[in-house]
């Protein structure tokens, strides 16, 4: 009697007891086909539920290990499967796992296929294409799932998971094979305003994830389940780029556009903060880490004697009075990190009076948004835009127009050419290879034109898409810096300036962020932002 040992695999767990494919059946299957055989006995049975043979090696699965253990120690004969992809299908494996079976006394048979032998060259290539085979099937259909399930999240519809805050489901009128309905994502208008508030508050008033967290608690906000938020929640619906309309690899379609609650716009201005918080070298950031300090400024101010970063302290000074009597003063003043801990030669103040270096810094704030007083509307903007892609577009016309002259010109210049070597033309060779030559290279000028007007036609368009929010910002910036709280001051002044320097004397220099400055010299007349005031 021939001990049999039969192995059933089924790669998702959603199979078992479902699917054509299900254990229930193959274990049907193999004890049928081990009843006709004269002398055969299933002596054991093994099951793998939601094993992948595509993506799981023989090496991870214990199935397949303990066969191999139990055939070495010569405790059965046959290895009995309902097909051969159950015992895997990783085409540069499953085929010498097989082998290893036969070559160990193991006879491997398939309720559907038959016995798998290796007595001949033929029957080796056999059983290598059988399992390259079912490897490109796995990886046909790994394909179409993933194909199936991108168009799905373009379509707006529900693939399973968590739902995104923001987002409530719906019944899209559509059900799938099983007759089960599928459901779309909406905007969730109450969770959206939440995240509308979470962006203005990182952007404007320079809330970290950590005081974000805690003022949506505080204020009774919480997530889709009822818990409270956690910074790392917050710092995942800031990163998110879905709540703009676009999947991870940056796809989108009109639906998830009319699912978009951020702007691409105000995206941009999150990453760059989040990014500059990140910044583990304190050297390189520009954005304050915190914005409830009294202090303006902080993240980009540097001694202008040693370029050392300027902290924030608390300090009190004591002073005494005309009849003798003492009193305190509690101050808040930057002090250079370098010339305090004597980590360099540094002829600089130790400290500055923050309120001091503040209005110095707000006074040149002031100065730059009153010479963008000329500077233009949104309206007005986008039509200076419109104009400048316009007169492009017309010049490419025109461009267009006599390439195509001249390419016709051209065309019958070197068809002149034949006339003139059988002598039937009015003009001579050497002329009209001269003349071919001189429009050969007015031609290629013309297309190296046409390419540089085409790259400033993107540039354009693109500046327009990128440039106009933040001008628009820069704009808002003047109109309400005045009537701004601190911490919208310190934000403003973070992203305003790369670089602020104080030095003795309280000589203060400012460099601008090259979008900004940009913006001066276009509408201010000031090609350079940097300036000194006492």
């Amino acid at each position: 009697m021939k001990r049999v040992y039969c192995l059933y695999r089924v790669s998702t767990k959603k199979q078992v007891d479902k699917n054509k494919n299900d254990i229930p059946m193959q274990r049907d299957a193999c004890r049928e086909f081990a009843a006709r055989q004269d002398d055969w006995l299933i002596e054991k049975e093994y099951e793998e539920k939601g094993v992948s043979g595509y993506k799981v090696s023989a090496s991870s699965r214990d199935a397949i290990q303990n066969l191999k253990e139990a055939a070495v120690q010569g405790q059965f004969d046959i290895l009995l499967v309902f097909m051969f992809d159950r015992i895997g299908r990783i085409d540069d494996e499953t085929p010498f796992v097989v082998e290893w079976f036969v070559k160990h006394g193991i006879e491997v048979w398939s309720s559907q296929e038959g016995q798998q032998r290796f007595e001949n060259h033929t029957d080796k290539l056999l059983n290598y294409i059988r399992f390259w085979q079912a490897s490109g099937e796995s990886e046909k259909t790994s394909i179409r799932i993933r194909t199936r399930l991108q168009q799905m999240e373009l379509e707006g519809l529900y693939t399973g998971g968590k739902v995104k805050f923001g987002y409530h489901l719906i019944d899209s009128g559509m059900v799938n094979k099983k007759g089960q309905p599928i459901k779309k994502l909406e905007i969730d208008e109450t969770e959206a305003e939440i995240i509308h508030l979470m962006d203005e508050l990182t952007l404007n008033k320079g809330y970290g994830s950590w005081r974000l967290a805690q003022y949506l608690n505080e204020n009774g906000y919480r997530t889709h389940t009822g818990h409270k938020f956690a910074s790392m929640s917050v710092i995942r619906i800031l990163r998110d780029r879905y709540y703009c309309g676009y999947l991870e690899d940056g796809t989108t379609s009109d639906i998830l556009q009319s699912l978009k609650i951020r702007e691409e716009s105000i995206h941009k201005q999150l990453q760059v903060i989040l990014d500059q918080r990140e910044v583990s070298n304190t050297e390189k950031r520009q954005i304050a880490l915190r914005t409830k300090g009294k202090a303006m400024l902080s993240g980009n101010i540097f001694c202008a004697h040693c370029g050392g970063r300027l902290t924030t302290i608390r300090y009190q000074d004591t002073y005494k009075r005309a009849d003798g009597s003492l009193y305190k003063l509690d101050q808040i003043k930057y002090s250079c990190y370098h010339k305090s801990r004597k980590l360099c030669e540094c002829d600089g103040q130790t400290t500055y009076q923050a309120v001091q270096v503040d209005e110095i810094v707000s006074q040149i704030i002031r100065k730059i948004f009153a010479g963008m007083g000329s500077a233009p509307e949104a309206e007005q903007l986008e039509e200076i835009f419109k104009r400048q892609v316009a007169a492009n577009q017309t010049e490419q016309k025109r461009l267009s127009i006599k390439l195509k002259k001249d390419k016709e010109q051209l065309e019958k210049l070197q068809q002149e050419i034949g006339k003139a070597l059988m002598g039937d033309s009015f003009y001579s060779s050497e002329d009209l290879a001269s003349a071919i030559q001189g429009l050969k290279s007015r031609i290629a000028e013309a297309e190296k034109e046409a390419q540089k007007l085409e790259a400033e036609e993107t540039q354009k368009r693109q500046r327009m898409e990128t440039i106009a929010p933040e001008y628009l910002r820069f704009k808002s910036w003047a109109d309400e810096f005045d009537q701004a709280s601190l911490e919208e001051k310190k934000m403003i002044s973070c992203q305003m300036f790369r670089r602020i320097e104080v030095g003795r004397g309280y000589q203060v220099s400012v460099e601008m962020n090259m979008t900004y400055q940009q913006f001066c010299k276009e509408w201010s007349g000031k090609s350079n932002i940097t300036e000194a005031v006492v």
